[in-house]
């Protein structure tokens, strides 16, 4: 699985349609708050040009991409950290995703309400940050006075847990998110413990309508400037127009994007971005009549992506043999790169690359 990222924002921004887009899922869409209360679910295959191209060099038998997994889930609303709207019933579900799509409705339609009566996606931004950073406080609170028992009976771990609650609590007082925190060793795990909703990876999905699409709009600028000097990324969507792609048959969707200027489908656009904020990398593997691509974090040690396809392979890992993916469509095969010297023997301590072609070497 490549990640599991949760499509949320304030009601009536068109989360459901861009869900649909993206997945073809059939989520319901209305112009009316909570139309979805239970988070939707839809597994896609992530776009990858490079397995594509490995398939029609290898001609495997079957071909099985990394997947991704996104969760559209309810409308937030001001107080929902109070239990306005549907409440901590949300906000629980986004504990269970790795990455935030925060889409933020960028055009006008007076068909359309919007909570606050008037557009602007910056001070929505912030709406839903505040809820976000209400509700981490209320967990460290929880947290914090089950630890304070425990430090007072001589709990050793216990003061550690709370000079790091401090911490925390400290940026969360000021407004600001848990994600600008950077912890290292023991106090890391313990933060990590706590699964903060601010300390997740965001980034921003912007829908616009097709002036905003065109550049004619201000609304998409003013969240563009922002995220840009705050230094996140925004992928921008036409819902309603990607929702009408994904009703055309596979080979006319390319032909009509092409005609309206956009580079690639929207899916290849938030995978990409997604990849980035959480550092993931793509491996492949060929075992038996099988390529399949799988996805690690960048700096995953070779024994642990091995772990990814089967917890046997990690206890008993032995090496991994490794090709890139520029090296082998260059020579044509794992063969020839051999030949030249390019098929590399790693240990332990070798960290897997974006791109490698591994097999693994393990017994038990």
């Amino acid at each position: 699985m490549g990640f599991r990222c949760g499509i949320v924002g304030l009601p009536n921004v068109g989360k459901s349609t861009i869900f649909n887009a993206l997945t073809a899922a059939g989520a319901e869409v209305a112009s009316y708050r909570f139309c979805t209360i239970q988070p939707n679910l839809g597994i896609v295959p992530v776009p990858d040009k490079r397995l594509e191209e490995l398939a029609k060099r290898i001609h495997p038998q079957k071909v099985t991409p990394t997947t991704l997994e996104f969760f559209d889930i309810a409308g937030l609303v001001k107080g929902a950290s109070q239990g306005e709207g549907l409440g901590n019933q949300f906000l629980d579900h986004i504990r269970n995703v790795d990455a935030i799509a925060h889409t933020l409705r960028c055009f006008d339609n007076r068909n359309v309400a919007h909570d606050f009566g008037s557009l602007d996606p910056v001070r929505d931004v912030e709406v839903v940050n505040t809820e976000l950073i209400l509700a981490d406080l209320q967990t460290l609170e929880k947290r914090m006075a089950k630890v304070e028992k425990l430090h007072r009976v001589g709990a050793k771990e216990a003061a550690l847990e709370l000079e790091v609650y401090h911490e925390v609590q400290t940026v969360l007082n000021r407004g600001q998110i848990a994600g600008t925190l950077h912890f290292t060793g023991e106090k890391k795990a313990v933060f990590s413990d706590l699964h903060l909703l601010t300390s997740k990876p965001v980034f921003f999905v912007a829908n616009v309508d097709q002036k905003e699409l065109k550049g004619e709009g201000v609304f998409l600028k003013a969240l563009q400037d922002w995220a840009g000097r705050e230094k996140l990324r925004v992928v921008v969507i036409c819902g309603d127009l990607e929702a009408e792609i994904s009703e055309l048959k596979e080979g006319e969707r390319e032909e009509f994007r092409k005609e309206l200027g956009l580079e690639g489908s929207s899916l290849e656009r938030l995978v990409r971005v997604g990849y980035e904020v959480l550092d993931l990398v793509t491996f492949y593997t060929t075992v038996s009549s099988e390529l399949r691509a799988w996805t690690v974090t960048r700096g995953t040690p070779a024994p642990k992506a091995a772990g990814k396809i089967h917890s046997d392979m990690e206890r008993g890992f032995i090496r991994a043999e490794t090709v890139s993916f520029d090296d082998f469509i260059a020579y044509g095969s794992e063969h020839v790169a051999k030949e030249r010297g390019l098929l590399h023997s790693q240990g332990k301590d070798y960290l897997v690359r974006d791109g490698d072609i591994i097999h693994f070497r393990f017994h038990v």
